[in-house]
């Protein structure tokens, strides 16, 4: 349909315009990608076999729709998206606050004004973009905010007694009449404005200061929620939750790669941190392996949830700390070390919430411990697990060759150390790895097509992976990462540093 000569009502009425709920708009439009094999919701990653169908289902059995969730699962953008699923154009009477379809009015100004215009009556066409309503619920939400109030000024100007209609100053859901409505965090509503939702979302009546108005408003209506189990700002009240047809519930990625995938679409990395800045799998994975852990932490509120949004800040500020290195050595490009994991910290004791003894244990050490964890989770993954070794009887033929990690071992519990400096080149960084014995073939052995960087990353990992198994020690002091003896370091409790929370036997 040519929108744009189509001016008046008697035009849309010979273009055979026929118009459609909200709902059925959304219904027919979803039947037709999903016939032509169309993605419904893109960017949405790790829903696809649930929380995509069971949206696909509810949209197109007309419901109103509550998402159930921990923070950070999409919510929000799954309901943003919905607007790809309306008519790209529709049209309203031209001047009307509640977009007034022109075949079906429910306004009594519309009413008015086509009564009184008929066929000459001009209209508007709006974008799908503009159909989109969306509100944060906090406890200052009054019902005027959201429904309406009757307004004084306008009475005064329009000389009318507030027994008119007209007086009224339509809310926001009013406003988004022929669109999709969405209240996030529904519980952080009062329950009496949550009441005051009920006739809406069942009868279409609203109620304002004694005006009790028959208007059929025709809205999408998603809600947002964590599960009320799991927060003490406030709850959905049972009736309103009857009212909304449709509870889905939402979760965290369930596995590595889809994390993965998530933040590699997510992440705001700069063109120029791309060209000069080489991030590995490795190092993407140990950042996707903190939130998986925190998820499972003691001392992290589980009721709360570890948002997406962690992994992704935590991987630009990875990236943000390899080039401010570089820039500091006036290199030309690096690769992000396991040594600028300490850059993420930030990001992940900003994105956590913490139970009374996680507070007593601090913010900053939980972080540190989680990246510990994530480390020895990962570890294992490349090398073999020290565990098993301490464990395993090995028979003669095999005690040669019994712990490749011997030699390492062996080197630093002959008083040897090493100092990584947060800032130092990459250049210094490789000769300090060089020292140790045994690292470099380790990994060459294991890994023997490995290039010089991939392979120093690795040599940097095998150092944090056997501190994380407290087979050597690792302690943070102010800009360096020392590592040297479990023994040694044992001795000099007074050094001010973070060190490994694990209490694995030698």
């Amino acid at each position: 349909m040519d929108t744009s000569r189509i001016k008046t009502l008697g035009e849309l009425k010979k273009s055979g315009y026929k118009p459609k709920s909200i709902k059925e708009e959304i219904r027919l439009n979803l039947i037709k990608k999903l016939q032509n094999k169309e993605t419904t919701f893109p960017g949405i990653l790790g829903y696809e076999d649930s929380v995509i169908p069971d949206t696909e289902r509810a949209l197109l059995s007309k419901h109103n729709i509550l998402f159930l969730g921990l923070r950070g699962q999409a919510k929000t953008r799954m309901a943003r998206q919905m607007t790809a699923l309306l008519d790209e154009y529709i049209p309203v009477v031209q001047g009307s606050e509640i977009n007034d379809d022109p075949l079906d009015p429910i306004s009594k100004w519309a009413k008015d004004l086509i009564a009184e215009q008929g066929d000459a009556t001009p209209i508007d066409w709006i974008h799908r973009s503009e159909r989109y309503g969306e509100k944060l619920a906090t406890p200052d939400v009054s019902v005027a905010d959201l429904i309406g109030d009757v307004d004084p000024i306008k009475a005064a100007n329009l000389r009318l007694n507030f027994a008119d209609e007209r007086v009224i100053h339509y809310g926001i859901i009013p406003k988004s009449n022929r669109g999709i409505f969405v209240i996030n965090e529904i519980p952080d509503l009062q329950a009496r404005i949550q009441v005051a939702l009920f006739n809406i979302l069942e009868e279409g009546d609203i109620q304002i200061r004694g005006f009790k108005l028959r208007l059929a408003l025709d809205i999408l209506f998603v809600f947002t929620a964590n599960p009320e189990d799991y927060t003490n700002r406030g709850s959905i009240v049972t009736p309103l939750k009857d009212r909304i047809q449709s509870q889905i519930l939402t979760h965290y990625p369930k596995n590595l790669e889809t994390s993965l995938s998530i933040t590699e679409q997510e992440a705001d990395i700069h063109e120029e941190q791309k060209a000069k800045i080489k991030v590995s799998d490795l190092v993407k994975r140990l950042i996707e392996q903190v939130a998986f852990e925190a998820r499972n932490n003691e001392y992290v509120d589980k009721k709360s949830g570890v948002s997406a949004r962690l992994t992704i800040a935590a991987f630009e500020n990875a990236v943000s700390a390899a080039e401010r290195r570089a820039i500091l050595n006036g290199e030309k490009g690096t690769q992000v070390w396991i040594s600028d994991l300490v850059g993420i910290i930030p990001s992940i004791t900003g994105k956590i919430e913490l139970v009374y003894e996680g507070e007593q244990e601090g913010p900053f050490q939980v972080s540190m411990n989680l990246l510990d964890k994530a480390i020895r989770s990962q570890f294992i993954q490349y090398f073999p697990n020290p565990e098993t070794l301490k464990k395993r009887r090995p028979s003669p033929k095999e005690k040669e060759e019994e712990n490749p990690y011997k030699s390492i071992i062996r080197w630093f519990d002959g008083g040897n150390s090493i100092d990584l400096f947060l800032n130092v080149t990459d250049k210094n960084k490789l000769l300090q790895l060089y020292k140790v014995d045994g690292l470099h073939a380790l990994v060459k052995k294991s890994y023997p097509h490995t290039n010089e960087q991939e392979g120093a990353l690795l040599m940097e990992f095998v150092l944090h992976g056997l501190a994380s198994y407290s087979l050597i020690s690792k302690k943070i002091i102010e800009n360096k990462i020392e590592f040297k003896d479990l023994m040694g370091s044992m001795v000099n409790l007074g050094t001010t540093s973070y060190s490994s929370d694990d209490d694995s036997d030698l």
